[in-house]
């Protein structure tokens, strides 16, 4: 079975990277921000913004936008489709010859867009007050060429940052809790993301969500994230994060 299959393959990464948690991490905060708007019983629109920093809360490291739709056939299952506009600080990068200690190439750190494009499918099931669900996302990112980001030490000049365009399968699994009486509401979560050559990334959080009335959310989350390969072509290998966000709900 192809869920069996998944969800082996996300316990078994997760007990890989597990050990190296405190190796090689910076700490950073997210802010996000969600409207959501539910057309029908099985249509819903998305809009969305998201903020985020990184080296110890000092740098600031990209802000995205977003619209995503959803339509759910049954209860338990859901399609969702979206485009996301994400802009990122790329950190500075100096690339060696084969010596070690001769220069080669030196990027230093700028802004760059790129397009993002999420289809998902997630399926859920109930048991008792827990909720688990299981979501399988393709992610397209474009990243748009760059003139004269990148300075070739040999040459003595300025070269463009080719565009690069990258897929991504993202699998999460993730389990929530209705606390009896109560309008906090945890969550815990795994999720893996696999690239053309493995795996790229392993996503660890636990959060709660206060509910205030029925069109206001407020979240609260604490992620990790290990890097076995960064898309990005950044150094770090883990990150530690705290995430604030708020969903309206009309």
């Amino acid at each position: 079975m192809y869920i069996p299959k998944r969800l082996s393959s996300l316990f078994a990464a997760a007990v890989v990277a597990l050990p190296s948690l405190a190796e090689g991490s910076d700490f950073g905060m997210w802010y996000g921000v969600e409207v959501s708007h539910k057309l029908t019983q099985q249509w819903s629109f998305d809009a969305n913004a998201e903020l985020s920093n990184r080296n110890n809360t000092k740098t600031l490291d990209s802000w995205q936008l977003g619209l995503e739709a959803s339509y759910k056939p049954v209860k338990w299952l859901k399609l969702s489709a979206g485009y996301y506009l994400k802009d990122k600080n790329r950190q500075e990068k100096l690339t060696m010859h084969s010596d070690g200690q001769t220069p080669n190439k030196w990027t230093p750190g700028y802004w760059g867009l790129r397009h993002r494009v999420k289809v998902s499918l997630t399926g859920s099931i109930d048991w008792g007050r827990f909720s688990f669900s299981l979501r399988e996302r393709y992610q397209l990112t474009y990243r748009p060429e760059a003139d004269g980001k990148k300075y070739d030490v040999d040459n003595d000049e300025w070269d463009p940052v080719k565009a690069k365009t990258s897929h991504t399968l993202r699998s999460r699994l993730q389990v929530d809790y209705n606390i009896p009486r109560c309008k906090i509401d945890p969550f815990a979560g795994v999720e893996m993301f696999n690239g053309k050559d493995g795996i790229e990334k392993m996503r660890y959080q636990v959060g709660v969500v206060y509910k205030w009335r029925k069109q206001h959310s407020f979240d609260l989350t604490y992620r990790y994230q290990h890097y076995y390969d960064s898309a990005d072509d950044d150094d770090n290998t883990g990150e530690h994060l705290i995430g604030l966000g708020y969903k309206y709900k009309f």
